[in-house]
């Protein structure tokens, strides 16, 4: 009798499993075309999905055991094991698993889920094209491909690169093209199918009735977008399909245009697949946990510090620091806020001795001594820093700070490299230009702008600076409106730009670009897109 309970208990605890025929609740993320502040752009949309596991296939795409990159093969491995883990509680909740290796398909001919995938009748409902590589569907006309792609996206170290070909030739393998099989971290279930034939893998969704497909593999650019079984053939044939965005990879060389970090420029695609071609979801929403980031994804760290009321920097930064920083130039950032009229801004000192670069949006504020020995700290590091606008008087708080509290009327002097005294009142047009010398911060902005901000009274600059634009105004002498400096190793970029409305300016966003680039020795922009 007791027996009996105990497995009656068992099968209870079987049967009510979340594990077991749950359906999949996913939050897929798109971007969708809007108005914003600064004109034409798209807005992050999430949408909750819940599909049933046994109208879903999961796709897995050219996860092959060896690539010619090493990186890539390095890459692949590392990602493996956690994509394993959703293949099977995908499996377990009754999706269907299907493993694309392309080009392996001999080395699976004896197995019984590629007999299964072969003895699949084709369906009469084939769509046209669906054995072959989709480059392009109309949806993305309507946007710019992301990455330069044409040197094959290889991201080695040379050297490394030379040593891996030559051992993949010990091992009999085509350097070009040395995968022979599927990694084995993949388990591949009997109940599975294997294929790499668009006709076979359309035939076993419509003969299994599956409307869903969650895509995983690599790579994001090229075989997951292009393949006959991949995103765009997906999409464009009416598939409910969402790519996993952490369960992905990018063939993409960080030295070529936009010149970014490789898992930013994977973060760039993704970005193109959620505009154009499918929304994405992350691992987690079925796993638990977090989603997966690559151990070498150590993207650079910016902190805004935000302490002023009169531009609306609290509104305008933290959109600057999300499309500018994270979206097109990969930083991590982090926007820390001080409440009106108090001279502390909370988590501050922690913020900046983690910062590789620190933007200044503060006015007249005393702060606790440890945050301001931080930023000193920084800048005795060697490490950059962006100032805008009020920034010129950000630390010089007239002696108005609380007991304790310290200032430094002198940054503006000796690190900014400028000499705030006043501003013209509010009113007249500001007219910008750009000083004719070469310099990389100046790429792109070769013609004369306008911002409604009042005129700051700013030369004469330190020794040292490099001016970039002058601002005039009717009736006034021409001030310096944005330069340079070096403050020990640590570059320096001012702008006293910040109003408001500077942040509809092209200009304006094309110039932080290049200041970040510049700072922070990254190469610069050719053009601005905002």
């Amino acid at each position: 009798m007791r027996c009996t309970i105990v497995l009656a208990a068992l099968i209870a605890m079987f049967v009510s499993s979340p594990a077991h025929a749950d359906d999949f609740k996913l939050s897929a993320r798109s971007r969708q075309a809007a108005k914003m502040p600064w004109g034409p752009g798209h807005k992050t949309v999430t949408r909750s999905l819940k599909w049933q596991p046994k109208q879903t296939a999961v796709i897995v795409c050219d996860m092959w055991d060896l690539h010619h990159c090493l990186n890539a093969t390095r890459r692949g491995a590392e990602m493996a094991p956690r994509m394993n883990n959703l293949l099977k509680l995908a499996r377990r909740n009754g999706a269907t698993i299907i493993h694309a290796p392309s080009s392996c398909m001999n080395t699976y001919k004896d197995h019984p889920a590629r007999k299964r995938a072969q003895a699949v009748p084709r369906s009469k409902s084939l769509p046209d094209e669906i054995s072959k590589w989709c480059y392009k569907i109309p949806s993305e006309e309507k946007g710019v491909y992301p990455l330069d792609q044409t040197d094959g996206g290889e991201d080695d170290d040379l050297d490394e690169h030379r040593a891996w070909a030559k051992k993949l030739e010990k091992m009999g393998r085509n350097p070009r093209a040395p995968w022979k099989s599927q990694t084995d971290t993949l388990e591949i279930d009997n109940r599975d199918y294997i294929s790499d034939n668009g006709e076979e893998v359309w035939s076993i969704m419509e003969q299994k009735g599956l409307k869903n497909v969650i895509m995983v593999g690599v790579h994001t650019n090229m075989c997951v977008l292009g393949r006959p079984f991949g995103l765009r053939q997906m999409s464009k044939n009416g598939k409910n399909v969402v790519l996993v965005r952490d369960m992905t990879d990018t063939m993409y060389n960080p030295k070529r245009w936009p010149f970014v970090s490789h898992f930013q420029g994977t973060d760039l695609i993704i970005e193109h697949i959620e505009k154009f071609v499918c929304p994405t979801i992350t691992s987690n929403q079925l796993l638990g946990g977090q989603p997966f980031v690559f151990k070498h994804d150590q993207r650079p760290r910016a902190v805004f510090l935000v302490a002023e009321k009169i531009y609306n920097t609290r509104s305008t930064l933290p959109v600057l620091a999300k499309r500018l920083f994270e979206d097109r130039l990969g930083f991590q950032t982090t926007v820390l806020h001080a409440a009106d009229g108090i001279h502390e801004i909370k988590g501050m000192a922690e913020a900046v001795s983690k910062a590789d670069l620190v933007v200044v949006s503060v006015r007249r504020r005393a702060l606790p001594k440890k945050d301001l020995d931080a930023l000193k700290a920084h800048l005795a590091a060697g490490k950059p820093l962006i100032g805008l606008r009020t920034a010129s008087h950000a630390f010089d708080a007239r002696g108005s700070g609380p007991k304790g509290h310290a200032e430094w009327p002198e940054f503006d002097a000796i690190v900014l490299g400028g000499h705030y005294h006043n501003h013209h009142a509010s009113g007249p047009t500001t007219k910008i230009t750009a000083r004719r010398i070469a310099h990389p911060i100046l790429t792109g902005i070769d013609k004369t702008f306008t911002s409604k901000g009042s005129l700051y009274m700013t030369s004469p600059l330190a020794k040292g600076t490099t001016e970039l634009l002058s601002g005039s105004i009717p009736g006034k002498k021409a001030e310096p409106i944005a330069w340079t400096n070096q403050f020990g190793k640590a570059r320096i970029f001012y702008t006293s730009l910040g109003h408001a409305d500077d942040f509809k300016q092209p200009a304006f966003w094309q110039l932080m670009e290049n200041a970040v680039r510049w700072t922070s020795q990254m190469k610069n922009a050719v053009a601005a897109r905002p």
